[in-house]
């Protein structure tokens, strides 16, 4: 059985096929990537599998459970959590409230104001501490400890990135949906970038499943590429493999170019 399965995926927009017949396969604690122009599906099948849209045909399969149909709190819930091409952060909030927002599927209690609730006290005293050390985790291993207490919209735009992420990570998540996270960021962010999501593969067990226009970072850290043209599969296989297929260099670079 599959760890993670998407069979036969396809919804249509007004007519038009966003996204057709899609299927593939995500092996436990690997990165797989992603890839393709502008407008060719790559985030339409990351709202599909996250729950935001529901599929016109097909099946997302989480060790052997069936998402489809699922509201995106419970598909959060049962271990899918995401990043987005624009930030979706509360900036007038700090770092740290952002990321224990990130903890509400675990908190019994509430994010906040579960701590106050008469004869409740204690056992939500407990729960808070126990989510803020997950937490504070998170702002150490994202290296965010100098604006750990800054409002996300003082940030600089590659922080609010890492921040970003780190949210999703709070969530504990089995497979973790990284929509274009480089973008926006400048060489340095982008090399750090690279070692972090290596390290959350390697430290927190997490699938990854990459959308990314930086080739170098596409080849540098996937397991496996997808590459899809106008809502349909191209190729599939290691990362130099899809690079090299000439289908995907049309793709990318244009007919003549090839």
């Amino acid at each position: 059985m599959d760890y993670f399965h998407v069979e036969n995926l396809s919804i249509s927009f007004g007519g038009l096929k966003a996204v057709n017949n899609i299927s593939f396969s995500a092996e436990k604690n690997k990165i797989f990537s992603i890839i393709g122009p502008n407008g060719s599906g790559k985030t339409t099948i990351f709202n599909l599998i996250s729950g935001i849209y529901k599929p016109d045909a097909g099946k997302v399969m989480l060790e052997g459970e069936e998402l489809v149909g699922k509201t995106p709190d419970r598909i959060a819930k049962r271990g899918i959590a995401r990043t987005f091409q624009n930030i979706e952060l509360f900036g007038n909030a700090t770092v740290m409230d952002n990321l224990m927002l990130g903890r509400h599927i675990h908190m019994k209690t509430g994010v906040f104001g579960g701590a106050f609730m008469w004869g409740r006290r204690s056992r939500a005293a407990r729960e808070e501490i126990a989510n803020r050390e997950i937490v504070e985790g998170i702002i150490d291993f994202l290296e965010l400890q100098s604006v750990r207490d800054s409002f996300v919209n003082s940030l600089a735009y590659g922080k609010r990135k890492l921040v970003e992420l780190g949210r999703a990570l709070a969530l504990e998540p089995k497979i973790l949906l990284l929509d274009e996270p480089s973008a926006g960021m400048n060489t340095e962010e982008k090399e750090d970038l690279n070692i972090w999501i290596k390290d959350i593969q390697e430290d927190y067990q997490v699938t990854i499943l990459l959308i990314e226009h930086d080739m170098n970072m596409i080849m540098g850290i996937s397991d496996h590429v997808f590459a899809m043209n106008q809502g349909e599969k191209i190729t599939e296989g290691p990362p130099l493999e899809v690079q090299r297929h000439p289908e995907v260099i049309k793709a990318y670079l244009g007919e003549e170019d090839v």
